[in-house]
């Protein structure tokens, strides 16, 4: 409850959040039992055109990185993210296969499986990665990535350089383990400091009272000696 109240007493916080939003991009994978695509230099990705904007447009074959795996994958983004995440995975496929078909014709083989994320209908996701909108500029981010108080923000959307990507959060986090290790220190450093300064007055306190209790005679030896 403490923390909440804090962030919300910080309207240049809130006003930084509510001006990034979160997009949908989605990576489906296919698997075919051999390859009917063309390999080798330059030919790594491939482009379908179709009326329906973002419709299994961008396509990307896996040869290159994993030899021998005969995958293909297809980026979504978006409104067609969201469409595909609400359906089945045996409509998709279907779909993406009526694409592969308009692209190297019917003779080609049915995938043997598909891996479709679906951030967008993950509660605790709720999307892909952050997005700032054009007319932002860099102030939001910085505010995005302050602290409020002792409560301190990372990942990939308080990246400045990398945001929306996977080695932003990962460079962003590192970041913030430095600041909030410096801020134990700081802490550390502090403690030490009011250590140092009332030792001489405990040495004080614990050596000369009942000394001086003694000789006013409100103390008897045994006493004092204590």
């Amino acid at each position: 409850m403490c923390m909440i109240n804090s962030i919300n007493a910080q309207i240049w916080k809130l006003k930084a959040i509510q001006k990034c939003d979160v997009m949908v991009y989605t990576k489906i994978f296919l698997k075919f039992p051999y390859k009917f695509w063309p390999i080798g230099p330059g030919k790594e990705f491939f482009i379908y055109a179709h009326e329906q904007r973002g419709y299994y447009t961008f396509w990307q074959q896996m040869e290159n990185a994993y030899p021998g795996s005969n995958i293909l994958v297809v980026t979504l983004t978006n409104g067609e993210s969201k469409r595909v995440e609400a359906q089945s995975d045996e409509n998709t496929l279907r779909e993406a296969m009526e694409v592969l078909r308009d692209i190297f014709g019917s003779n080609i083989p049915d995938a043997i499986d598909i891996l479709v994320p679906r951030w967008w209908n993950d509660r605790f996701q709720r999307g892909s990665y952050s997005n700032y909108p054009i007319i932002s500029n860099p102030q939001v981010v910085r505010d995005m990535k302050a602290p409020v108080g002792r409560v301190f923000f990372t990942g990939e959307h308080t990246s400045e350089r990398f945001n929306g990507y996977v080695h932003g959060g990962y460079l962003a986090g590192i970041d913030s383990s430095k600041e909030l290790l410096e801020e134990m220190r700081k802490d550390d450093r502090e403690n030490e400091s009011k250590t140092l300064l009332l030792e001489p007055m405990l040495a004080l306190t614990e050596c000369k009272i009942p000394g001086q209790l003694y000789l006013r005679g409100k103390l008897g030896m045994a006493e004092a000696k204590l």
